[in-house]
C-alpha cells in the first residue's frame, strides 16, 4: 500500500532538483574516499513524518553506487533548509542553525565521545553525518538510523526506561562538557547563538500570544480562574525572564550556577530508539547554558503527562545521578555538583518552567498528536484552540497547585 500523502509535510513529498545523482556522487566521494565512485540509481522520498520536526526540511534517500570493485547501496537522510519563499524560511533563513549543527555533529560531539570511551564508555550520541557544506546551499547528509533499526516514537509517550534512556544520554554528554567549560575549553566558541537569537523569533506570534491564549484559559475554566492573579503580573515579562535564563551563561553568569552545553530542543521526537537504547538528534539550537534548562525543557516536552505526575522527582534524581557519576568516571578534580543546590537551581529558575508550561506546552502538545505545526503558526484562531485542548486542561488542573504548593509565585520579580 503507498503512504498517504498528508502524513508527510506538504514541502518534504518531492527533493529540489539539485538533489540529483550529481550531488550524491561529491557526498559518496567524500565519504568514501574513491574518485571513481558512480551513482547508478537514486530514490528519494520523505524521510519525517508530519509534526515531527519544524526548522528543516528532510529527505530520504536509498543510493545505489559502485566503484572499480563492487556494488553497494546506502540509505541516507538528506537535511537542508527550506525554500526561500516558504513561512519557515521567513523564520529561519538567517539563523546560524545550520552552522551550530555542523559544528555539534562533527567536531564537539565526537570529542565527548572520545572522552568518555578513554574512561571506559563506549557511547554514541547521534547519528554520523558524512557530508555538510555551508555553501552552495545549507545541506547535511547523515547515515540512516532506520536502517539500524532505530525509530522515532509516535503517537503514544514514552514509557519510563525509554525516558531513563534519553536522560542518560544527555547526562553524560553534560558532564562532559561541564568539565570542559570549567577547564575553558575553546570547543564551545562557536555555539553562540540559541532559539533566542533566531532573528524575529521573539516578536514571532507564535511567542508573544502564547501568554495572552494561556490567560484566556485559565478564565475559561471555573477551577482556574483562581490562579490568574499570579500569573497577571507577568503578562509583560515572561518571555524576558526567560530569554535571561537562557542566555545566561553569556550575559550575566553567576558564580555558583551549574553551566554545561545544552541541547535547546530535547524533546521526543528529536530521539530515535532501539529497545531503551537512544539516539539523538537535531542540534541545531545547541548552547551553553545553565544545567536546569534542558532537563525542565524535558519534563514538558520529554515526559507525558503520567510521567509529569508521578516520576518528576525520581527522573530528576535519575538524571543528576547519571551526571555526577560521570563526572568522577571521567576524572574531573573539582568540587563535586550536589543535588541539594542543583535543585535550588531549578527553583531559581521557576520563570523557564513556566513559560514552557504557559506558551509551548499546548503547541507541543498538537505537535504529540501528529499535527503539522504549519497549521497554527501562522494561524491565531488555531493557535487559541490549542488552550482549549482538553488534555492541556488537565495538566493545568494538576500542575498550578503544584506551582502553588511549591512555593513559585513567592517573591517572583
Amino acid at each position: 500500500m503507498s503512504p498517504n500523502i498528508d502524513d508527510f509535510n506538504a514541502d518534504e513529498l518531492n527533493a529540489p532538483d539539485w538533489m540529483n545523482e550529481q550531488f550524491f556522487k561529491e557526498v559518496l566521494i567524500k565519504h568514501i574516499k574513491d574518485p571513481n565512485v558512480k551513482v547508478v540509481n537514486v530514490k528519494t522520498s520523505p524521510a519525517t513524518a508530519k509534526g515531527d520536526h519544524y526548522a528543516s526540511i528532510m529527505f530520504r534517500a536509498n543510493v545505489e553506487y559502485s566503484t572499480q570493485k563492487e556494488k553497494f547501496s546506502k540509505s541516507l537522510i538528506i537535511k537542508t533548509m527550506p525554500d526561500p519563499d516558504s513561512d519557515k524560511n521567513e523564520v529561519l533563513g538567517d539563523s546560524h542553525i545550520f552552522p551550530t549543527e555542523i559544528a555539534m555533529y562533527t567536531e564537539v560531539l565526537p570529542k565527548f565521545e572520545a572522552i568518555l570511551a578513554e574512561a571506559g564508555d563506549e557511547i554514541t550520541f547521534c547519528a554520523r553525518c558524512i557530508y555538510h557544506s555551508l555553501e552552495p546551499r545549507q545541506v547535511m547528509v547523515f547515515e540512516d538510523l532506520v536502517s539500524q533499526n532505530y525509530d522515532v516514537i509516535r503517537n503514544r509517550p514514552a514509557n519510563l526506561d525509554e525516558i531513563k534512556a534519553g536522560l542518560e544520554k544527555l547526562a553524560k554528554w553534560q558532564a562532559v562538557s561541564f568539565k570542559l567549560l570549567k577547564e575553558k575549553s575553546v570547543l564551545f566558541d562557536k555555539l553562540q547563538y540559541d532559539v533566542t537569537t533566531i532573528p524575529n523569533f521573539l516578536e514571532h506570534e507564535l511567542l508573544t500570544s502564547g501568554f495572552p491564549n494561556f490567560l484566556d484559559a485559565l478564565e475559561s475554566v471555573s477551577c482556574l480562574k483562581q490562579y490568574r492573579k499570579y500569573f497577571e503580573p507577568m503578562k509583560d515579562i515572561i518571555i524576558k525572564r526567560w530569554v535571561e535564563i537562557i542566555r545566561e551563561y553569556r550575559d550575566n553568569q553567576k558564580d555558583d550556577a551549574y553551566y554545561v552545553l545544552c541541547h535547546g530542543d530535547f524533546h521526543l521526537k528529536n530521539m530515535m530508539f532501539r529497545g531503551n537504547d537512544c539516539m539523538l538528534l537535531d542540534f541545531q539550537l545547541s548552547y551553553v547554558g545553565s544545567m536546569t534548562n534542558d532537563v525542565l525543557y524535558a519534563m514538558y516536552m520529554f515526559l507525558g503527562p503520567e510521567e509529569r505526575r508521578h516520576n518528576y522527582d525520581e527522573l530528576i534524581y535519575h538524571y543528576f545521578a547519571c551526571f555526577t557519576r560521570t563526572l568522577s568516571k571521567i576524572g574531573y578534580q573539582g568540587m563535586m555538583p550536589s543535588l541539594v543546590e542543583y535543585r535550588k537551581q531549578l527553583f531559581d529558575r521557576r520563570y523557564l518552567e513556566i513559560f514552557l508550561m504557559s506558551t509551548f506546552m499546548a503547541t507541543f502538545n498538537h505537535m504529540r498528536k501528529g499535527q503539522d505545526p504549519s497549521e497554527f503558526i501562522n494561524d491565531a484562531d488555531k493557535r487559541r484552540q490549542l488552550y482549549n485542548d482538553k488534555d492541556y486542561q488537565e495538566e493545568l488542573k494538576y500542575l498550578l497547585p503544584r506551582f502553588l504548593h511549591l512555593g513559585y509565585f513567592d517573591q517572583l520579580k
